[in-house]
């Protein structure tokens, strides 16, 4: 038989997590994909001192040594009830272990600690307007001149640039050699000169994604994370962290836990959807387990991300069957709703994801172009 129970320090930390959660949204507010929309530095140092940042980093960097699985429980616990937790999210799902695989110790000590406290907020300049799903085609160039990188170029859809300490920056370093050749990563503090921030907010007033412009920025060259011009596959790293993560399945669970009261459960078919849904819940948390487990094949987490965001929409629209005018007058509930359409989008696109799956997990033939 398949024992699907956690052991006893894993079901301590979840009731613990959802202890705290609960704190967090009684005192801040609930929000819809909290791990992107809830920002609340006090939050996230609270989460500190739990030891809930960094909390599967290796010890001998601060962090708990706990397993990635354990840090799953903890975020599913947070998100699922729109605790505000993305002050802290991408620090410790991306950069931290980006610092700790390819930085340099002295890179290590100076920006380390300041993550796993909750003091510094991190962003990721990847995307920009002609280098979306293409992110080989990046144009945001770093020129070395003398001890610096001169960075001149644009991102988009960078989330929380305009309250970030840091940007992790993904540039070029040279156009030699093909496409996927000199990408590099940079750390570069937002308060350089040369830095323009634009939020842009889209029809849910959110304003966490943003414009960034680099003008004539020099940043030190010590800056530099990993091999110059070598970081493509470091890229390719962080991406598998993002799209498998928790955060695509759980986002609008508050939604969902809010239609579940109001359904109409003498309704045969009714309680039919909700058991698919549920049944979406369990499939979507095995597969993201899987990926913290390392027991899927490398590039899977295109299959997962694509399962659990169009889960998400599913739970959306049963949301809005059930909750009727209550969907267009709740602000949360318009909220949510609005951002619907934004999961299967944001990360990656579906097809892009399921081109992923077919060529690098299954190994198909692409489409010959005529």
């Amino acid at each position: 038989m398949l024992d699907f129970e956690l052991p006893t320090e894993l079901q301590a930390l979840r009731e613990r997590a959802r202890a705290l959660a609960a704190e967090g949204v009684a005192e801040f507010g609930a929000h819809t994909d909290s791990w992107i929309n809830g920002y609340s530095k006090e939050f996230s140092k609270r989460l500190s001192t739990e030891g809930w940042i960094g909390m599967t980093w290796p010890t001998e960097f601060g962090g708990g040594g706990q397993s990635n699985l354990a840090r799953i429980i903890m975020g599913e616990e947070m998100i699922s009830v729109g605790a505000p937790i993305a002050a802290s999210w991408f620090a410790d799902r991306q950069m931290g272990p980006a610092l700790i695989n390819y930085g340099t110790p002295d890179q290590q000590a100076e920006f380390l600690p300041g993550m796993l406290s909750g003091e510094s907020t991190w962003c990721i300049g990847m995307s920009e307007p002609d280098a979306g799903s293409d992110l080989a085609n990046l144009k945001t160039s770093a020129i070395r001149d003398g001890d610096v990188f001169v960075v001149n170029g644009q991102k988009i859809w960078t989330s929380f640039a305009a309250t970030s300490d840091y940007i992790y920056l993904i540039c070029r370093t040279t156009t030699d050699g093909p496409p996927h050749k000199g990408v590099s990563e940079v750390i570069v503090p937002m308060d350089l000169p040369g830095i323009e921030v634009r939020p842009i907010k889209d029809m849910t007033t959110n304003q966490h994604f943003c414009e960034v412009f680099f003008t004539d920025v020099r940043v030190p060259v010590e800056n530099l994370v990993g091999d110059e011009g070598a970081a493509f596959k470091q890229t390719m790293t962080q991406l598998e962290h993002e799209r498998g993560g928790i955060d695509r399945l759980v986002s609008n669970k508050p939604l969902y836990l809010r239609a579940l009261a109001a359904a109409d459960t003498d309704d045969p078919l009714v309680r039919q959807e909700i058991a698919a849904l549920e049944t979406g819940y369990r499939l979507g948390r095995i597969l993201v387990y899987r990926e913290v487990l390392k027991q899927a094949p490398a590039g899977f987490s295109a299959a997962t991300k694509c399962f659990c965001t169009e889960h998400q929409q599913r739970v959306a629209n049963f949301a809005a069957r059930t909750l009727g005018m209550e969907a267009v007058t709740d602000s949360l509930a318009t909220h949510a709703f609005a951002y619907n359409p934004a999961y299967t989008i944001m990360g990656g696109t579906s097809n892009v994801m399921r081109n992923i799956l077919g060529e690098r997990v299954l190994g198909l033939p692409r489409e010959p172009r005529v």
